[in-house]
């Protein structure tokens, strides 16, 4: 059998990167999926009635037409397309108003915070990191490196090297500005009085201004489809259903890049690694996991704040202390009364997603990680507090707990989408701390999941410094 340069297990985002980047280097690629379709987390599919097209993992993309990798490929010129919904989040309170993060325009944030000061000190903060966004995006989706914009990080790293709950207590006075923050911020899956929180809501939420949270027209699978084309007119090549167990079974090469996380590669067999290194990852901390939701729709959902009905996400959560309380308690392993719930509605932008007249909606919030616990009545409970009416549509419903989406992903262990708690101490030594954190023992094999930096996310940045560190090595 011919040797391959490079075999990459697994055809997700990063693991397509990391193949695109070898591949244009000159390299003869070849990526196995064990799953007869491509995608990771990012697939679409028919989850309720036929005609309804479902996101089944990630749904919203600012990372990805924001990435520093992925922007420089021409996805568009390979099938994706991209709609901006007028209004990127909003996050609603109980007296009918709702705070909005919009794409380049700080004067409808403003307006929607209710307080001037708050308005104030919301552009005072973001407009800065939004206009620097290539700088910020190159700096912070990367490895611990020097920074290659040091003053400008550095004032990030001040902001973002705080609690989300304290720079949101810090900065703002109203109960709108902060909740909208705390919102941003608990995409981190932490607790929001502990540190990085901070830096992830601001990173996310200059992204919002910058360059918008879009969605793939057709749906999520268009993201690895495009990746895939872009692969193979590389000279890549692809094979799925290849079920993988050990390192002996795969086609001989010179590299392999493995987009799995540590509890996946301590079962691998045929992977020279000694204890010690083994110790490490099995010391590796995955964060809560998710209840997920998606519904066909016979109308759009009823939101009671109109800025609710032009976004493309809206959190759905309440005020700051609500959502810190809902964060602690999925942390610490605690199914809350209330969960913070994530909410997005791609058909009234996409008329692709649904037929005519009717509509998908999905949402899902945090939990213990492995819990099974059934959250679909108290995700739609939220839903309806800001939402009347919103049973009233639903056609049909369909739900993945924890377990289920660990089978249908195993990098999403105990229902983890994020391929680890992107704690502090884990933040720049996942999965362990090395100099090189892709590299591993063995000279042969390296990590390209979400596992590494610079955690999950869709945008291709850990595959591609991960294939950067095979180049680097074989130079």
């Amino acid at each position: 059998m011919e040797c391959l340069d490079a075999v990459v297990v697994g055809a997700g985002p990063n693991g397509l990167s990391a193949a695109v980047t070898l591949a244009q280097a000159g390299w003869r690629v070849k990526v196995v999926e064990a799953k007869e379709t491509i995608g990771g987390g990012a697939r679409s599919a028919e989850l309720t009635l036929p005609g309804f097209v479902h996101d089944v993992c990630s749904a919203i993309y600012p990372m990805t037409i924001g990435s520093p990798y992925l922007s420089t490929l021409p996805l568009e010129e390979h099938g994706l397309r991209w709609v901006q919904p007028p209004v990127a989040l909003a996050h609603p309170l109980d007296d009918g108003t709702a705070g909005v993060v919009a794409r380049g325009d700080f004067a409808a944030t403003g307006e929607s915070l209710g307080l001037q000061d708050d308005a104030r000190a919301w552009r005072r903060l973001f407009e800065p990191l939004a206009r620097g966004w290539t700088s910020l995006a190159e700096d912070a989706l990367a490895p611990l490196r020097f920074p290659r914009h040091p003053f400008f990080m550095a004032r990030f790293g001040f902001l973002g090297l705080r609690s989300g709950a304290g720079l949101a207590r810090g900065r703002f006075s109203g109960p709108q500005a902060r909740a909208l923050f705390a919102g941003v911020a608990a995409h981190s899956f932490l607790p929001l009085e502990s540190i990085p929180t901070a830096a992830v809501g601001l990173m996310l939420t200059a992204s919002g201004h910058a360059v918008g949270w879009p969605q793939p027209v057709g749906g999520a699978q268009r993201v690895p489809d495009a990746l895939a084309s872009i692969l193979t007119a590389a000279g890549g090549t692809i094979e799925t259903g290849w079920q993988v167990g050990a390192l002996t079974e795969l086609p001989p090469a010179r590299a392999y890049l493995l987009d799995l996380t540590p509890a996946q590669l301590l079962r691998w067999g045929g992977l020279r690694w000694p204890d010690s290194y083994r110790r490490r990852l099995a010391r590796f901390r995955y964060g809560p996991g998710v209840f997920k939701m998606d519904w066909a729709l016979s109308g759009p959902i009823p939101w009671r704040a109109e800025a609710c009905r032009r976004a493309g996400t809206v959190h759905v959560g309440g005020t700051l202390e609500e959502i810190s309380l809902s964060e602690r308690d999925a942390f610490e392993g605690r199914v809350t009364e209330r969960p913070f719930v994530l909410v997005g509605q791609a058909s009234l932008f996409d008329p692709t997603r649904a037929p005519a007249g009717s509509h998908t909606a999905w949402a899902y919030c945090h939990v213990p990680n492995g819990s099974t616990v059934d959250r679909s009545a108290a995700i739609e409970a939220q839903i309806e507090r800001f939402a009347p009416g919103f049973r009233d549509l639903v056609l049909a419903r369909h739900c993945v707990n924890t377990a289920a989406l660990e089978a249908y992903n195993p990098n999403c262990v105990g229902g983890d989408i994020n391929g680890g708690a992107g704690t502090l101490a884990q933040l720049f030594t996942r999965p362990v701390a090395r100099l090189v954190p892709y590299s591993t023992p063995d000279p042969r094999v390296f990590i390209c999941s979400s596992s590494t930096p610079p955690t999950g996310g869709v945008h291709g940045m850990c595959g591609y410094h991960a294939a950067q560190a095979v180049l680097r090595a074989v130079r």
